[in-house]
């Protein structure tokens, strides 16, 4: 797995969160004036925390423990995002169609990840290749 791959930018589940913030950008755009500081605010930090704390655990794999803490970061992350294009389809700032695409795309980065933690051996630095 981690052979393949030679950056975070190279992994699958961060430019699956890159695409999905920037869906959340463009989407956040049309949300009522009254909405922009609290949850365009938000949906759009927790969106972009995903990604960042995918980059932050790719840098941290050579202590597992780190590199499992920080992808469970991305995770509560993601999941916080869920909960506020909910609410922005509560409060009528989004349909139910672009609701549910948010949410598959989220789901499926929470899968992306976990699978990375109970797999986190395989991508951590070993010590042999430590610099």
């Amino acid at each position: 797995m981690s052979e393949f791959v030679k950056d975070y930018k190279d992994l699958r589940v961060y430019t699956n969160a890159i695409d999905a913030a920037m869906e959340v950008f463009e989407i956040s755009r049309s949300f009522p004036p009254e909405e922009r500081y609290s949850m365009v605010d938000q949906v759009r930090r927790s969106s972009r925390s995903v990604c960042a704390n995918i980059a932050e655990a790719w840098m941290k794999r050579r202590y597992k423990a780190a590199f499992i803490a920080k992808l469970n970061d991305a995770v509560s992350e993601a999941a916080e995002t869920k909960v506020w294009v909910e609410l922005a389809e509560k409060c009528r700032c989004i349909d139910s169609s672009k609701r549910e695409s948010l949410e598959r795309s989220y789901t499926e980065i929470i899968g992306q990840l976990i699978k990375m933690v109970n797999q986190a051996d395989n991508w951590l630095i070993k010590a042999e290749e430590r610099i």
